[in-house]
């Protein structure tokens, strides 16, 4: 198993970079696992780069799992629908209400 750290941005410009991090992971056979727990900031762009991630490597059968979620991961990735996508709880049973604020440029 590997694990990547995600770093703290997950912000637009910083999508290339992350793009870049998980390239040599797309074809990895080892289970991956991406660690999260640093994440403060959120934009679509890097959830976008980890939906590709995650559909490539689900679509060749390959595990991958994301861990230390924050609540502003968490927030952002139900927001825009994307929970499933990357392996979470889509959040229907949680009883707190997004906070909008924590997401910046999600639409």
């Amino acid at each position: 198993m590997d694990t990547v750290p995600l770093g703290d941005d997950l912000g637009i410009e910083a999508s290339t970079g992350l793009k870049e991090r998980l390239a040599p992971y797309l074809d990895q056979v080892h289970a991956v696992v991406l660690d999260a727990t640093e994440v403060r900031r959120v934009h679509t762009a890097g959830l976008q780069v980890l939906c590709a991630f995650f559909a490539s490597r689900v679509g060749t059968g390959l595990s991958t799992e994301l861990r230390g979620c924050n609540e502003v991961l968490l927030d952002a990735a139900r927001l825009l629908g994307l929970g499933p996508a990357l392996g979470l709880a889509d959040g229907s049973d949680q009883s707190n209400a997004t906070d909008a604020s924590t997401v910046e440029n999600a639409a």
